[in-house]
């Protein structure tokens, strides 16, 4: 017989507890989670006011973790992570909150050293299509375009 595993409030708090532990969370995410663990919107509630009660659940430490974590790692640009951030609902206080967690000089030096690391393995010879394949790549990194079009023209006169 399959069986659906039921949660009372405790043990959803508990498990909840541990999921934004791991890492930073939204909450979209932590929704979604209740709501595939079968809990009613009323638990639901409960448990979300617990966890933010606690500190386990945090809006602008999260959009501040996130943005940090992404343009370190994946060298997103501040297009890309205000995209993905809305589309995790967080506010466009937190977002604004999280972009300063990048400073002007590290963003630019980070674009500086993507580029020039991209165009070193760009094998294209065509002038124009080496200009697009950068161009593009920059862009769906989310860069902003006046950066991009201007280091493009920089780099490949």
């Amino acid at each position: 017989m399959n069986t659906v595993k039921t949660y009372t409030l405790e043990e959803a708090k508990r498990t909840l507890e541990n999921f934004c532990a791991y890492q930073e969370r939204c909450h979209k995410e932590v929704t979604e989670k209740l709501y595939k663990m079968r809990m009613i919107p009323e638990a639901t509630d409960v448990v979300i006011g617990h966890l933010i009660e606690h500190n386990f659940l945090n809006e602008t430490r999260f959009a501040q973790a996130y943005a940090r974590g992404k343009f370190n790692i994946k060298k997103w640009g501040r297009q890309r992570l205000k995209l993905e951030l809305k589309k995790r609902d967080i506010s466009k206080f937190n977002i604004d909150l999280a972009m300063k967690e990048i400073s002007e000089a590290d963003y630019y030096e980070t674009f500086q050293v993507l580029s020039e690391k991209k165009l070193r393995l760009i094998s294209e010879t065509d002038k124009w299509k080496k200009r697009k394949k950068l161009a593009d790549y920059l862009l769906y990194r989310g860069w902003e375009s006046h950066l991009v079009y201007d280091k493009v023209a920089e780099l490949i006169p």
